[in-house]
């Protein structure tokens, strides 16, 4: 019997860590002088271990205070979110403060619109510094630093790591942005509006790398686009309006041609 109810949790832990994302009954509310704001109106979520999904919807739709959530940078006013199987949304407890800076650390890689770069370190710095946090695991400095000239590498900028962000294209400070994102081998990586800042042809190169990226190192990747020909790519496609999801798991093609091609705004 002791040997059934083992087989059981196991099945169970099986079924559940399939999951690498989970939100429940989400809600985020502000107030706005007498106003109520739901930029987050009842979601649930759930991303596959090693997904591509685009979170897409117009502006002011929940996208980015929805990824914050699932991200950990901001608390829920309801509802729980997990990352591995473990409840993050504890970590906004004063006792259980601790979860978070180590989630976000060792499990969740940020990529933002705007960047978000060190201007007077290179891009070599900006990569390294992540890994400077580490405590418990701590690299040497010539490990640390081989390995962000090998994340360079992978995206394309070997040449270019001794630069600062201002001697960079849009496109090249947002490789530097993800080789960043990656420095500290998160399971996910979470990018708002990572091509909101580039022209088309650039943020269509951009989204192809996170891409080819996912299958590769089978990071799960969960971006936030209004753009739906960048979330074509996609595994699976989320739309959100007025903080809801109001369509899931439909084709790239078929929201496409929905769209006629145009851009949400």
């Amino acid at each position: 019997r002791a040997a059934e109810r083992r087989v059981r949790r196991e099945r169970e832990r099986e079924r559940r860590y399939r999951w690498v994302i989970e939100g429940y009954g989400l809600y985020k509310r502000y107030e706005i002088g007498s106003s109520i704001i739901n930029a987050v109106n009842g979601i649930d979520i759930q991303i596959r271990r090693g997904e591509f999904v685009s979170i897409v919807g117009p502006s002011g739709s929940g996208k980015s205070t929805l990824l914050s959530l699932l991200g950990g940078l901001s608390r829920p006013t309801e509802g729980r979110v997990f990352i591995d199987g473990i409840d993050i949304t504890r970590g906004f407890l004063g006792s259980e403060f601790s979860i978070l800076p180590t989630i976000r650390r060792k499990k969740i890689g940020f990529v933002f619109q705007f960047f978000n770069l060190i201007p007077v370190l290179t891009a070599l710095e900006n990569v390294e510094l992540p890994m400077m946090f580490e405590t418990v695991e701590k690299l040497p400095d010539e490990e640390r630093r081989a390995k962000a000239m090998k994340l360079l590498e992978t995206v394309g900028l070997g040449e270019r790591m001794h630069h600062r962000p201002s001697q960079l294209s849009g496109g090249q400070r947002q490789r530097v942005a993800i080789a960043r994102a990656l420095a500290n081998d998160p399971s996910i990586v979470l990018a708002d509006e990572p091509t909101g800042n580039l022209d088309s042809a650039t943020g269509r190169m951009i989204v192809q790398l996170m891409k080819r990226l996912n299958e590769e190192q089978r990071v799960t990747f969960l971006i936030t686009t209004h753009d739906l020909r960048i979330a074509q790519w996609a595994d699976r496609i989320l739309y959100l309006t007025d903080g809801k999801i109001v369509q899931e798991r439909i084709s790239a093609e078929e929201v496409v041609g929905r769209a006629g091609e145009k851009n949400l705004g």
